[in-house]
C-alpha cells in the first residue's frame, strides 16, 4: 500500500489503494475437500439435501475470505479539524482461524486528524477488509490501527471491537451471549489521559 503524502496544502484528493494479498481461491478442489469432510463426518453425501453442500460451503468460504480492494480517498484537513472523529457500531463477521466458526459484532473506529482526513465510509471499508480472513479478534483490532496509524499518519488512533464468537458460545463452554472486547490505541489517544478518557467515554460501556 502507498501512503497519501502528509505535506502540501493541496485540495486534489489522494487516493490509497487498498487490499491484501492472498492465495488464489480454487473452487474445485474446496467442493472436493468439504465433501470429504461431510463423509468423514459419517453424512451420505448423495443424500439429495446434501447434494449442493458442497458447492454451496466452498461459496460461502471463499466469500467470507475475499477482501474487497478499494481506494480509500483522503483530503487534506484544511479546515484543521483537531477533535475526535468517531465512526461507531461498524457491523463486521469474521472467521476465528482456530475453528472456522463466524465471530459478529461492531467495531467503534475513531482518529484525531493531523494534516489528512479520510472519507467516513472508508472506516468501515477497512474494517471490512481487515474482517474477510481468518482472523483473533485482537490482531483484527490491530491490524484496523495500524492501518490508521501507517496510512493516514494522525495524531492518534482508537479502536475498539466487540463481538461474540461462535467457537464459544454454540460449542465448548456454550455461554451464548458473550461478548469480547478488545481495544487499540495509539499516539495522543494512547499517551494522553484526558484523551483517552474521551475516546473511551465515546464509545461507551
Amino acid at each position: 500500500m502507498t501512503a497519501a503524502p502528509l505535506a502540501g496544502p493541496s485540495a486534489v484528493p489522494t487516493p490509497l489503494r487498498v487490499g491484501r494479498a492472498g492465495g488464489t481461491v480454487d473452487l474445485p478442489a474446496a467442493e472436493r475437500a468439504v465433501a470429504d469432510l461431510l463423509r468423514a463426518l459419517g453424512k451420505d453425501t448423495g443424500c439429495p439435501h446434501l447434494a449442493d453442500t458442497p458447492r454451496r460451503v466452498a461459496a460461502a468460504y471463499a466469500e467470507l475470505l475475499t477482501p474487497r480492494g478499494f481506494d480509500a480517498t483522503t483530503f487534506p484537513n484544511e479546515s484543521g479539524y483537531d477533535e475526535l472523529v468517531l465512526a461507531r457500531d461498524i457491523p463486521l463477521t469474521s472467521l476465528c482461524e482456530h475453528h472456522l466458526l463466524p465471530f459478529r459484532g461492531v467495531a467503534h473506529v475513531a482518529y484525531l486528524p493531523g494534516e489528512r482526513i479520510v472519507g467516513l465510509s472508508k472506516l468501515a471499508r477497512v474494517t471490512e477488509m481487515f474482517a474477510r480472513d481468518l482472523q483473533v479478534q485482537e490482531r483484527l483490532t490491530m491490524e484496523i490501527a495500524d492501518w490508521l496509524e501507517v496510512e493516514l499518519a494522525p495524531r492518534g488512533v482508537g479502536v475498539v471491537i466487540e463481538a461474540e464468537h461462535l467457537c464459544m458460545s454454540i460449542r465448548g463452554v456454550q455461554a451464548p451471549g458473550s461478548r469480547t472486547r478488545t481495544s487499540a490505541v495509539r499516539g495522543v489517544l494512547r499517551d494522553r489521559r484526558s484523551a483517552r478518557r474521551e475516546f473511551f467515554d465515546a464509545v461507551g460501556p
